[in-house]
């Protein structure tokens, strides 16, 4: 392994080591708490390195949200591997799907969609805001594909698959904001998963031919 090789490895697990760190603190004192000195003190770093490999708590955070983004496309593209599935359990499939991933990480996500509709976005280097858009890209085409699939088995209206790919990611990430929001107000966890459930299956009832 040469010098160059070896200082990259390096480079890459530290990263990793900031980011495995900067989870742990975001669960534990919440997003607006958190400050990078307090991240930087997790990775047992000085805030002046923490700082040559994110410049703010948001682009540190949205390199987190990447992760899930992946994973989301991951198990999306595993379930249009369903062949032995109709195109109708394959669409019931996605549901649990996108409820699986939003479970693995509930706070990622939900920041996830806060950083995508708001200032912060904007404010991240152009590498990450292409990534982002990238892999939420991919994540809706292969939606799309799923739908498309199902229209062309007549099992469902005739519309735009792309749009209503749209609608179904629009629909979860309200009912996920509104969850969090509801949190926040009562003070106390909520059941998130009956409420994406019902807003599926109508959905889903409403687009069946």
């Amino acid at each position: 392994m040469g010098i160059q090789e070896r200082k990259e490895r390096e480079k890459e697990r530290r990263r990793q080591q900031i980011l495995v760190a900067a989870k742990h603190i975001f669960y534990k004192k919440g997003f607006n708490k958190t400050t990078m000195e307090d991240i930087a003190s997790a990775a047992e770093l000085s805030p002046g390195t923490l700082y040559l490999y994110f410049k703010n708590k948001d682009e540190l955070f949205a390199s987190l949200s990447l992760r899930i983004l992946r994973y989301l496309l991951i198990r999306l593209e595993e379930v249009e591997k369903q062949k032995d599935l109709n195109s109708w359990k394959r669409l019931e499939l996605l549901q649990e799907t996108i409820c699986d991933v939003y479970e693995f990480d509930p706070l990622m996500f939900v920041k996830m969609f806060h950083l995508q509709s708001g200032h912060t976005y904007q404010n991240l280097t152009s590498q990450l805001q292409e990534e982002i858009r990238e892999l939420s890209r991919n994540s809706l085409h292969a939606i799309a594909r799923l739908i498309e699939d199902a229209m062309d088995k007549k099992k469902m209206i005739k519309q735009s698959p792309g749009k209503l790919a749209e609608m179904i990611w629009a629909f979860f990430s309200g009912v996920v904001l509104f969850d969090a929001n509801k949190k926040i107000i009562k003070n106390k966890d909520s059941d998130l998963k009956p409420t994406l459930n019902i807003a599926f299956e109508i959905f889903l009832r409403g687009i069946q031919k």
